[in-house]
């Protein structure tokens, strides 16, 4: 990540907790999936354990930023598609930590004082950096800290004023081909353990969290000032 990106990042997170009137931690339990070279499609066979935690502060009533930290078990089995992958019978399991920076948005007004709503869909993005280990990194290949753009959505519920749970559904588009450790490879070799170069791998998490709510109490200002 270039130092401009970085700068640029700090000065949102520090806008939007100078300007936040709530602030929010939480943490969620969920799993991981994926799709690449090994399964095309999302398959509920591939779930693995992951978890989450986050700080988030409300920038205005339908808008939030947060801060989330997730990891987990990450892997999956060949779904063979043809006699190419029927013989390649790869597999992978690795762990994966992301860090990410983003924001949300609310379509209900559920923070209006005067309609008070129990709950709201919502919506986010943002970038995040990933980091994976399990298997035998190959430095002149690639790098095991990639770039990744979390987005997806979820819904909320108010269980009272300080707490609510969410469950929510993202997705992480990564530039990046070797969460299965497959990519392009040399097939006069006739080994079969390569994959397509012209896609990259993408993993899911799914989760249920609980967020706790701290609201800012306002000083007494003199009126005579």
């Amino acid at each position: 990540m270039t130092a401009s990106r970085s700068l640029l990042l700090g000065l949102l997170l520090l806008s939007a907790i100078a300007y936040a009137q709530r602030s929010e931690v939480g943490f969620g339990i969920g799993t991981f999936n994926y799709t690449g070279d090994l399964v095309r499609t999302y398959h509920v066979k591939n779930l693995k354990p992951a978890g989450t935690v986050y700080y988030r502060s409300n920038i205005s009533k339908v808008v939030s930023f947060r801060a989330t930290i997730t990891a987990g078990q990450l892997g999956a089995k060949e779904t063979p598609i043809d006699a190419f992958a029927s013989a390649r019978d790869a597999s992978f399991n690795i762990f994966l930590l992301e860090t990410s920076l983003g924001f949300e948005y609310h379509f209900l007004n559920w923070r209006d004082d005067k309609r008070p709503m129990r709950y709201t869909p919502y919506v986010f993005a943002g970038l995040g950096l990933f980091g994976i280990s399990g298997y035998d990194v190959k430095p002149e290949e690639y790098s095991n800290v990639q770039v990744a753009i979390p987005f997806g959505g979820g819904f909320k519920y108010i269980v009272n004023p300080k707490y609510y749970i969410a469950l929510e559904v993202g997705i992480r588009k990564t530039f990046f081909d070797y969460l299965d450790n497959l990519s392009d490879g040399d097939p006069t070799q006739k080994n079969y353990q390569y994959g397509s170069p012209n896609d990259f791998d993408n993993y899911f998490f799914v989760g249920i969290t609980l967020t706790r709510t701290f609201y800012d109490i306002p000083c007494p200002k003199n009126p005579y000032k």
